[in-house]
C-alpha cells in the first residue's frame, strides 16, 4: 500500500504548480482508489495460491508381484473416492527389501517428509507407532495389532492407528480341514515357519486343530534361503504326507518360486498362506482375500484426510475369505481333488 500511495504523491510532484488546479475531492479519490488497490492486489495474489495436496506414505514389507496389484487396487479405489495420484494427492512409497529392521529407518523418513497419511502393511504397524503418535495410521491386515497392545479395542481402536487386521491363527484349523478333505488318509503333516512364528497364535492354534484332527504335526523351521532344500528333505524324513507353509513376508514370501518348486520336487501337497503360492505352481491356498482390504484402505484415508480421526475409525477384520485350487499341480502330484471340494472353491486354476 505504502508503494502505490508514494507513486500517487510522485504523480503530484511532476505536476508542479497546476497542483493546486486538482479538485481536493479527486485527489482524495485517487489515494482511496490506491489504498484499495493495495489491499486487493495481496488477497488476490494468496487466492491465486494452489491448495495443498496431501501425502500418503506407503511402508510395505518388500515388493513382489501380488504386493503391486493389491496396490493398484488401493490406488483404483482411491479414484472411487476422488483422490487421483499425481494430481490431486501425493504418494510416497518405502519397501523394507532387506528384512524388518529396515521400518524404523523407512517410517522416520517418511515422517521427516511430513506426510499426512502413513498407510502401513501388517509387519510394518509396530515401526510405524514407534515412530509417530500423531500422524494417522492405517493398517492393512495388521495381525496381531490387538495383541500387542497397538491398539485399544477394535471397536474403539483409540490412539492414531485404525484399518484392517488379518486373523491368520484363526484360519489354521479350517486350512487344516480343507488339506484333510483333499486327501483324507494324511496323518502327518509338516508346518514351515520362521524363528519369530515359533511362539506366536497361529503356531499354538495348528498344533490344537491337528491334535483334534489326530494329526501328528513336524515342525520345520528356516532361518534363511540357504536352509530351504535341507527343511525340505528334514520334512520328507520325518514322514510328512503334507505341508501347511505359514504367512510370512519377511523370508518366506521373498522366495515363493524356491519354496513352490522344492514342494513339487519332494511331491509334498501344500496348504498356503497366501495367493502369490499359487499362482507361482503351489497346490492350494485359502485365506483372506487380501486384495478387499488394499481397497478397503483407501476409505480410510478418504475419511482422515476429510477431517475424521483414526481413534473414531473401527478396525475391521475380514470379511470375505477364498480357496484357491491349481489342478495342474495336483496332476503333477498325482492327485485327485474331490468334486465336492472343487465345488467349494472360489477358483480353479487348470
Amino acid at each position: 500500500m505504502h508503494t502505490t500511495i508514494g507513486w500517487v504523491h510522485r504523480a503530484h510532484q511532476h505536476a508542479g504548480n497546476r497542483r493546486a488546479d486538482i479538485p481536493m475531492w479527486l485527489s482524495t479519490v485517487g489515494i482511496m482508489l490506491a489504498c484499495a488497490l493495495g489491499l486487493v492486489v495481496p488477497w488476490a495474489a494468496v487466492a491465486q495460491q494452489p491448495a495443498k495436496v496431501p501425502r500418503i506414505g506407503v511402508l510395505m514389507p518388500a515388493l513382489n508381484p501380488e504386493r503391486t496389484q493389491n496396490l493398484e487396487a488401493f490406488r483404483h479405489s482411491l479414484r472411487d473416492f476422488g483422490w487421483v495420484e499425481g494430481q490431486n494427492l501425493a504418494m510416497e512409497y518405502r519397501f523394507a527389501e532387506h528384512g524388518l529392521e529396515q521400518f524404523s529407518a523407512l517410517a522416520a523418513d517418511l515422517i521427516r517428509l511430513k506426510v499426512d497419511v502413513l498407510v502401513v502393511g501388517g509387519a510394518a504397524v509396530r515401526a510405524a507407532k514407534e515412530a509417530t503418535s500423531t500422524i494417522p495410521i492405517v493398517m492393512v491386515s495388521g495381525g496381531g495389532a490387538l495383541e500387542a497392545g497397538l491398539i485399544d479395542s477394535l471397536a474403539k481402536p483409540g490412539g492414531n492407528i485404525t484399518g484392517t487386521v488379518s486373523v491368520q491363527a484363526e484360519l489354521m484349523a479350517r486350512r487344516l480341514e480343507i488339506l484333510k478333505e483333499a486327501l483324507p488318509g494324511v496323518s502327518r503333516l509338516a508346518v514351515l515357519v520362521t524363528p519369530r512364528q515359533r511362539g506366536g497364535a497361529a503356531l499354538q492354534e495348528t498344533q490344537r486343530a491337528a491334535q483334534a484332527m489326530g494329526m501328528a504335526l513336524h515342525v520345520q523351521e528356516v532361518r534363511s534361503p540357504d536352509e530351504f532344500p535341507g527343511a525340505y528333505a528334514a520334512m520328507q524324513q520325518a514322514g510328512a504326507e503334507a505341508l501347511l507353509v505359514f504367512a510370512d513376508s519377511v523370508l518366506l514370501e521373498r522366495h515363493v518360486p524356491d519354496i513352490t518348486a522344492l514342494a513339487l520336487g519332494h511331491r509334498l501337497p501344500v496348504m498356503y498362506s497366501h495367493r502369490m503360492y499359487v499362482d507361482a505352481g503351489g497346490l492350494m491356498y485359502y485365506g483372506t482375500n487380501v486384495r478387499e482390504f488394499y481397497r478397503r484402505t483407501a476409505y480410510y484415508v478418504d475419511r482422515i484426510l476429510k477431517g475424521t480421526a483414526p481413534a473414531n475409525l473401527p478396525v475391521e477384520t475380514p470379511w470375505k475369505f477364498e480357496l484357491v485350487i491349481n489342478l495342474k499341480t495336483a496332476k503333477a502330484l498325482g492327485l485327485t481333488i474331490p468334486p465336492t471340494l472343487l465345488f467349494q472353491a472360489d477358483e480353479v486354476i487348470k
